[in-house]
């Protein structure tokens, strides 16, 4: 059974040998990295990236307030596995991601949660809301 895509973004990442535990199983901690990995490229190609100059919008500086994860099954090894997220919420300074982490072929889920961010003012570190630009993409990332 193919899972179902209708919302959000897939984006194919990496897993590399140093992600594994001595299993051969992608470690429990790496998932969040991964994730990463995955909601990186795709901001980026937008325009809201990091490079030596710093952030390239105000929108990159927030804090990961909540992650939450259950592990399905394991992903067995180096090579290329699916991450697929979207946007739960999108509030005035904050934003609920849920995820999942798909085989290539999209037939198996090996794990699935939420990650909830805030974005912070880079002087004071307090909440401050989203920019346009991050409401217009986040509002594209909406799971309807």
């Amino acid at each position: 059974m193919t899972l179902a895509l209708e919302y959000g973004h897939v984006e194919p990442i990496a897993v590399y040998f140093d992600d594994l535990d001595a299993m051969g199983l992608v470690h429990n901690a790496r998932y969040a990295v991964l994730l990463e990995r995955a909601v990186a490229p795709y901001w980026t190609a937008r325009g809201h990236y990091f490079d030596h100059n710093g952030p390239s919008t105000p929108d990159l500086v927030h804090a990961v307030r909540e992650f939450s994860i259950t592990y399905l099954r394991p992903i067995r090894g180096a090579g290329e596995v699916l991450v697929h997220f979207w946007l739960n919420h999108m509030g005035q300074s904050s934003a609920e991601y849920g995820f999942r982490f798909l085989s290539t072929d999209r037939q198996t889920c090996y794990a699935e949660g939420r990650r909830a961010i805030v974005r912070l003012d880079p002087a004071t570190m307090r909440p401050t809301a989203w920019t346009e630009s991050a409401r217009e993409i986040g509002t594209s990332l909406l799971k309807h």
